[in-house]
């Protein structure tokens, strides 16, 4: 029975470090940019939105595709830099235990 005890103390362990890193991962941003730096998106480590910052030369009425574009992709770009940080954050955390997706 010291073994399923031991087993179950582990599992506990690695419970709380996996909420430690997830409010830490709430605090940590990363930033996706698009044009250049033009539109520039903030993101944090839960894939969450913070800001979106868009330099006014790109603010067109004649042209609201492309600053649509630029949003996108600052956007897109972000969610990526959040999830590689989360991804390498968690690897760190379990030594590569844990499936891919587990965050």
């Amino acid at each position: 029975m010291t073994d399923f005890q031991e087993i179950m103390r582990q599992a506990q362990e690695m419970r709380s470090r996996l909420q430690r890193l997830q409010e830490e991962l709430g605090e940590r941003t990363v930033e996706g940019s698009a044009g250049g730096g033009m539109v520039v998106a903030v993101m944090n480590g839960r894939q969450e939105l913070l800001s979106i910052r868009i330099e006014k030369e790109v603010v067109s009425p004649d042209d609201v595709p492309m600053l649509q574009d630029l949003v996108r992709a600052a956007v897109n770009d972000a969610l990526t830099r959040s999830r590689e940080l989360a991804a390498s954050e968690m690897t760190k955390l379990t030594g590569g235990i844990l499936p891919p997706g587990m965050l």
